[in-house]
């Protein structure tokens, strides 16, 4: 009887051990390849994203990676500095003291009320204006907890390092005008009058009716729009969002269409005398332009409409000042603060935009109306 080799069989849907184990471990072995590469490209995404939206280290004056300190500085009691610089009158035959604070992306030497107020009326009145670098901005020192609060402990300290006297005049422009409610909230004991020249919006100040306030932002360029949301929402991207290039954003002020006609005549004025741009951000675009943003459109730690009067005997008088025909700071939103705060006194100024300070003869205007209002 022949003898064959025995041969196996497989039932017609049967596959081969051998070629389901190749099989199952060519998927095992796939799926472990797709999850290291999808865990490396994930690793990756987020550590581009970290260095995306980490700000860079700042380029502090007078270190050896940073700017040279060219200003006069005073040395706060927390070890930071804040460059100033001195204007009109000396200190010492003085009537009147003045702090000015800057606005959004300038610096000391953006003293509109130093540089546009006239001669004649600096001598009439004994004007002394002391104009200073806020921190991170020029040669002043940045303030990593920076609050609207510990701006105005930083005037107080300034005043008193520099021997100002218990009281003194604070006046501020534009961002900086915002930031000088804060004074009057810290520490009006020390105040012998104030002034806001077209104080910036935080369009999210839980004081405002909500109608007035969407519809005054809505009114904002897209990109202002943006800006003012991410530093409201997302602080923390606000780095990332204002160094990127794939989308727009500048602020309204580079923006000639949101001028006003009277902004557009006076505009050249502040160009001609701006030599010291590079100054401005010199220590890093986090430490002036971001953290403002931040801070301005941030969460308050106080309401402006909630604010009493500090002044109820009329000891101490406190000016808003702003144009009509501002595009960049709504006019409705100022006259509902004014309704508001009926201490303060309001001046609108037909026909003038946000550059108001820097129309002829507006300096003389708000500087004696200050000075003098109870005379």
């Amino acid at each position: 009887m022949a003898t064959g080799t025995k041969r196996k069989t497989y039932a017609p849907s049967a596959k081969p051990p051998i070629r389901r184990t190749k099989r199952n471990s060519f998927s095992k072995l796939h799926s472990v390849t797709f999850g290291k590469v999808f865990a490396v490209l994930f690793v990756g995404i987020l550590a581009w994203a970290y260095q995306a939206i980490k700000p860079p280290l700042p380029k502090i004056c007078g270190t050896p990676d940073g700017p040279p300190v060219t200003a006069p500085r005073i040395k706060l009691s927390d070890g930071r500095h804040l460059a100033y610089k001195e204007h009109g009158v000396s200190k010492r035959v003085a009537k009147h003291k003045i702090i000015f604070v800057h606005p959004f992306d300038t610096c000391r030497h953006d003293a509109v009320i130093a540089t546009f107020i006239s001669p004649e009326l600096v001598q009439e009145l004994g004007v002394y204006i002391l104009s200073f670098d806020r921190p991170g901005y020029g040669e002043s020192d940045p303030h990593p907890k920076q609050s609207v609060k510990s701006l105005s402990l930083d005037i107080e300290e300034l005043a008193d390092k520099l021997r100002l006297g218990y009281k003194f005049y604070v006046s501020g422009y534009s961002l900086g005008a915002q930031l000088t409610w804060g004074v009057l909230k810290y520490i009006p004991h020390r105040l012998a009058g104030v002034t806001l020249i077209a104080p910036t919006i935080n369009y999210w100040w839980p004081g405002f009716p909500a109608n007035l306030s969407a519809e005054a932002y809505n009114q904002q360029l897209p990109q202002d729009q943006w800006n003012d949301h991410i530093a409201h929402y997302a602080p923390w991207l606000l780095d990332w969002w204002m160094t990127q290039k794939l989308f727009s954003s500048s602020s309204a002020a580079a923006h000639r269409e949101v001028l006003s006609a009277q902004d557009k005549q006076v505009a050249p004025k502040i160009i001609r005398g701006r030599t010291h741009v590079a100054q401005v951000r010199q220590q890093g675009v986090h430490e002036s332009i971001i953290r403002d943003m931040k801070v301005s459109f941030g969460s308050w730690e106080f309401d402006i409409m909630d604010l009493q009067n500090p002044f109820p005997s009329s000891e101490v008088s406190v000016h808003l000042w702003q144009g009509d025909e501002d595009r960049i700071v709504p006019v409705a939103l100022q006259r509902y603060i004014a309704q508001r705060l009926p201490w303060i006194h309001y001046h609108e100024v037909s026909g003038s935009g946000h550059l108001l300070p820097y129309v002829d003869g507006m300096c003389d205007a708000v500087i004696k109306t200050m000075l003098t209002w109870r005379k």
